[in-house]
């Protein structure tokens, strides 16, 4: 039986054992008037107060059902709907859960929303997949509606196999104890079996930023890659001034090295931070939609013209704008959403690097975000930026060493945390990174190799999945140096890992575990030496 069931059937067995002495009570004193009892018409004013009265009753009655169970019911009656449990204090988790709900419908995938309360680890396993939302109140503590849930699943290790959860946890980075709750949950959830869609996302007081980087999850989960942001940040105003191919002829899509500055000058950012780009349609995409709709682009509207206004907006169908004047249609014009790219330099460089491949649809279209940084804007064009802190991928302390795991565009996060460390003398470096080709896809490798001729990088390991002689993941390369690992490790090495979710990030992940075991893997998360920047 699951857990709302056989919540339900206990709170019907309540009320009944309830509501049988009380109709005991009436019987009697019904018998005790019995024989005084007279008809007396009230009179029709009295009828319909008193009908009133019960309507009323019953509709508040009818209300606070509706509302108890409401969260509950919605999307149900999908059977296949993704669940959405939310522990909420103050209905703030639980506001994000229908919002995390609403944004998944209108991609087109069924949702349901529940309290986690409700809930146990046969429901959690039936369930296949779930999105967590949980708050933590006073110092670590589960909100109360979901005390219970933490007694009765997190007190053992749970047979969660087969589960796979994405966990957005709730906090006040004031208090010692950061999002406690959220992280007792993932914890139980890791020894338990469940496996990650995607790294927990940790919001520090409502950060608007953490909350874009969920909506950045939920994009990629439900494959909408033009889902709206629930809030609007101010970008500010870049300028593309280098953009490079860096592998040519690459049996993979086209892999840019990008550098932006600021128009105002400020470079202020620290290594792990992440770039989120305010997307833009190619001119003749909107030119073919201004021909087809008879707008004219060059009008005014607030303080831009329609053009550049379309330019940065989803573009409507033609039939839903036939009636509209310029003014009513600019109104109505919804945001394109942002894109994220992990940073790879540091304001010392004097400028904002980024790695960015090419990405393309079925029918040829270049994606948005990278088809517009790599192939739409030209150099010298303004781009909207603006910077998401990203705390949880920070290089560690000097004096530790560090390994440093990635594949692709990865080598991004990791060349920042590179730099960082190397502009305040730190050496103790292991770069494992992995790609297609050595001859074609070997990036930065100039750079790469000039750290490890003069010291900064003690070891570089490298994979080529296409490399015909011994073809290679980088989580095999770490396994070949499980003596190694285990020895940094030992000297309190931390470890980084920046690059593809499918396949690198859950194979490093299984190495880490066989090699180090999992006790230690889940210590090192959390004392902050084991961090992911994963997509």
């Amino acid at each position: 039986m699951t857990g709302p069931l056989a919540a339900n059937r206990r709170e019907a067995f309540g009320h009944a054992l309830v509501l049988l002495p009380l109709a005991a009570l009436a019987a009697w004193l019904f018998s005790l008037h019995a024989g005084a009892l007279q008809w007396h018409d009230p009179g029709a004013q009295r009828w319909l107060e008193a009908s009133v009265s019960v309507l009323a009753w019953l509709g508040l009655i009818a209300l606070l059902r509706w509302q108890r169970r409401m969260p509950e019911a919605v999307g149900a009656a999908s059977a296949d709907a993704l669940l959405i449990a939310y522990a909420s204090q103050t209905g703030f988790a639980a506001q994000l859960a229908r919002q995390t709900a609403d944004s998944l419908r209108d991609a087109g995938m069924p949702a349901r929303v529940t309290p986690l309360g409700t809930l146990d680890e046969a429901a959690l396993r039936d369930a296949g997949r779930v999105l967590l939302i949980v708050s933590t109140t006073g110092e670590g503590d589960a909100p109360d509606e979901a005390s219970a849930f933490e007694r009765r699943c997190l007190a053992r290790i749970g047979n969660l196999a087969g589960l796979r959860y994405g966990l957005l946890a709730l906090g006040d980075s004031d208090y010692a104890e950061f999002c406690g709750f959220g992280r007792r949950l993932r914890h139980w959830l890791a020894e338990s079996a469940a496996q990650p869609l995607f790294d927990p996302v940790e919001v520090d007081n409502g950060d608007a930023g953490a909350l874009r980087h969920w909506q950045h999850h939920l994009a990629m989960l439900s494959g909408a890659t033009e889902m709206p942001d629930w809030q609007r940040a101010p970008y500010a105003n870049w300028r593309l001034v280098q953009r490079q191919l860096l592998n040519p002829d690459s049996l993979g899509g086209p892999c840019f090295h990008l550098a932006l500055r600021p128009e105002d000058g400020m470079l202020a950012w620290e290594a792990g931070d992440i770039a989120e780009i305010e997307p833009r349609h190619a001119a003749e995409t909107v030119a073919r939609w201004l021909a087809a709709t008879g707008f004219d682009g060059a009008l005014v509207v607030g303080n831009d013209t329609l053009f550049e206004r379309l330019a940065r907006s989803h573009l409507p169908a033609s039939a839903d704008v036939a009636d509209l004047d310029a003014a009513t249609l600019a109104a109505q014009l919804q945001a394109l959403p942002h894109r994220e790219y992990s940073i790879a330099s540091v304001p010392a460089d004097g400028a904002l690097d980024l790695l960015v491949r090419r990405m393309q649809h079925d029918d040829g279209r270049p994606g948005l975000g990278s088809g517009w940084l790599t192939q739409h804007a030209e150099e010298g064009t303004a781009i909207a930026l603006r910077i998401r802190a990203n705390p949880s991928f920070r290089p560690p302390a000097t004096d530790l060493p560090l390994i440093l795991i990635g594949n692709g565009t990865g080598l991004a996060g990791l060349r920042a945390l590179l730099k960082a460390r190397i502009a305040v003398g730190a050496r103790r470096h292991w770069l494992l990174f992995g790609e297609r080709q050595p001859d074609r896809d070997f990036f930065h490798r100039d750079e790469l190799e000039g750290w490890l001729r003069d010291g900064w990088l003690e070891r570089l390991d490298l994979a080529w999945s296409r490399e015909p002689v011994a073809p290679a993941y980088v989580q095999r390369r770490l396994r070949e140096s499980a003596a190694l690992l285990r020895a940094w490790v030992e000297q309190g090495a931390a470890i980084r890992v920046c690059g593809s979710l499918a396949g690198m990030a859950p194979g490093v992940d299984e190495v880490l575990r066989e090699v180090l075991g999992p006790d230690l893997v889940e210590q090192m998360r959390v004392d902050g030496r084991y961090r992911r920047d994963v997509y």
